[in-house]
């Protein structure tokens, strides 16, 4: 039996998962970085972290697997989306990358919807020009680094440098390549209308791949440093977000993913490319071939409850925490919770978004607390379905959820209750590498096609139906609703 490799670029570590053609887990090794933040709104990393974290993490799957190099069909990749990695002449870097959670290109941002244009923008990309997007931060260095851009060669995201460094190949993956707001929805390729727009030399772009196509293979040197087989295909892969979304088995209409991590992401595959026409939704190409995707983006889901815990509950377990919650009655007896504690994109787009605790009174406990917490979080999610639903995307059938959060009972049954649907579990929690792996699975031909492979992969483990709290939630909805416009600054 073939192994698949999924190989995920993430913001603090590089994991690299190892599967069998059934699914499942025979190894895998993360390596963990950090990254810089040198002035309020900035975040930065080295490229080269991210190079010798993939070595690391790929020659212990390896070793401590005792795999036979030769066994492995494929490698799929992803990684952190929107991310500005500027390579000269020889590939190699000219300054840290800027991350997609850096926010300092608001000025640019402006540019972009002048240039080209705000409804012009959303019509051909499917997005607004937002701050984590890559192109106002191309933008940002042209004006302030000029010395820098002028010896700018290429334009990689972060987990194409790696790509770049096992195979030598200059290319992207689609979905990726969607999120830099440069890309052509509609016709899956660079857009030459915002390029042109935006003065950005088209050769600096790499060749885009559908997630499945094979963009290279394992060079030697590649080999040597990581313990894989030369000529071992590198496939296209997919952003995070749209990887994670194959390891959950969302490839068709009908099928939604709810990420319930750090951030929250309601995510909604599609057979034709929907666009939001005010630009709340991120409309991008899937990593599945001739697919797209919606999403909605909150900047602090389950990072709400750590935020809480580590600043009211220093030391407690999320069990201890949650435990309480559980007694308290749907609505926490009057207490709101707003989960804008980074700002928010969905649906206000609005980084001066704050967070809230409305409606507090001597009779609330920190158990009433937590539990506002998990309720806000959960309404905040059900406005990007909201939305995702207003888009024309139609009713979602099926509802997954996955990340962190979604192994708490407690928080599964509130998301259920305030979406008013049932909401499932599936057998696979390794995110975004998983679904990497099966794109490198379905392109390696260990099944007919990425559908295929999340039908022989992904099986449903579990599923919450909505009890009485949904009445509650329903009626507590409209008033979450109207906190965010009433306390805007």
């Amino acid at each position: 039996m073939s192994l698949l490799l999924g190989l995920d670029v993430s913001t603090t570590a590089t994991k690299a998962l190892l599967i069998d053609e059934r699914g499942a887990v025979i190894g895998m090794a993360s390596s963990e970085y950090g990254y810089e933040t040198p002035r309020p709104l900035w975040s930065e990393q080295d490229p080269g972290l991210w190079w010798r974290a993939t070595g690391e993490s790929l020659r212990r799957v390896m070793t401590e697997t005792g795999t036979d190099p030769a066994s492995i069909a494929g490698i799929g990749l992803t990684g952190q989306m929107h991310g500005l990695v500027l390579l000269d002449d020889a590939g190699t870097p000219l300054r840290n990358a800027i991350l997609w959670n850096d926010q300092r290109t608001g000025a640019e941002c402006d540019e972009i919807r002048t240039k080209v244009g705000r409804e012009r923008l959303i019509g051909i990309t499917g997005n607004d020009a937002l701050t984590g997007f890559t192109a106002p931060k191309i933008l940002w260095v042209r004006k302030h680094e000029p010395q820098v851009f002028a010896r700018v060669r290429h334009i990689l995201l972060p987990h194409d440098f790696v790509r770049l460094r096992l195979t030598g190949e200059y290319a992207a993956d689609k979905a990726g390549a969607s999120g830099t707001i440069l890309f052509d929805l509609k016709r899956r390729d660079w857009s030459p209308v915002v390029i042109l727009a935006l003065e950005i030399d088209a050769a600096w772009l790499p060749r885009t791949f559908e997630g499945t196509e094979v963009t290279g293979a394992i060079s030697m040197e590649a080999a040597a440093l990581t313990g894989l087989r030369a000529g071992t295909p590198v496939f296209g892969g997919g952003g995070d977000q749209a990887a994670a979304a194959v390891g959950t088995g969302a490839v068709a209409d009908g099928i939604v993913s709810v990420s319930l991590g750090t951030s929250g992401v309601v995510f909604a595959a599609s057979s034709k490319p929907l666009i939001e026409s005010e630009g709340r939704l991120h409309a991008f190409c899937h990593a599945v071939p001739g697919q797209w995707h919606l999403m909605g983006v909150m900047l602090s889901a389950a990072g709400s409850l750590r935020w809480f815990r580590d600043t009211f509950a220093p030391g407690a377990s999320y069990d201890e925490l949650l435990a309480p919650a559980i007694n308290v009655p749907a609505g926490s007896d009057g207490l709101f919770f707003l989960p804008y504690l980074t700002g928010e994109r969905t649906p206000h787009n609005d980084p001066h978004a704050r967070g809230a605790f409305t409606g507090i009174t001597v009779r609330h406990t920190r158990a009433h607390f937590v539990r506002a917490v998990l309720e806000g979080v959960a309404f905040g999610l059900k406005d990007s379905l909201d939305v995702l639903r207003a888009s024309g995307h139609g009713a979602a059938k099926d509802i997954r959820v996955t990340g962190g959060g979604s192994r708490s009972r407690l928080w599964r049954q509130i998301l259920s209750d305030v979406f008013a649907a049932p909401v499932s579990t599936v057998s696979s929690d390794e995110g975004a590498a998983f679904g990497a792996a099966l794109l490198a699975s379905a392109g390696a031909g260990a099944h007919g096609s990425v559908a295929a492979a999340c039908a022989a992969t992904v099986r449903v483990t579990g599923t919450v139906e909505p009890c009485q709290g949904a009445a509650v939630y329903a009626a507590a909805h409209p008033r979450f609703r109207a906190l965010y416009p009433a306390l805007k600054r």
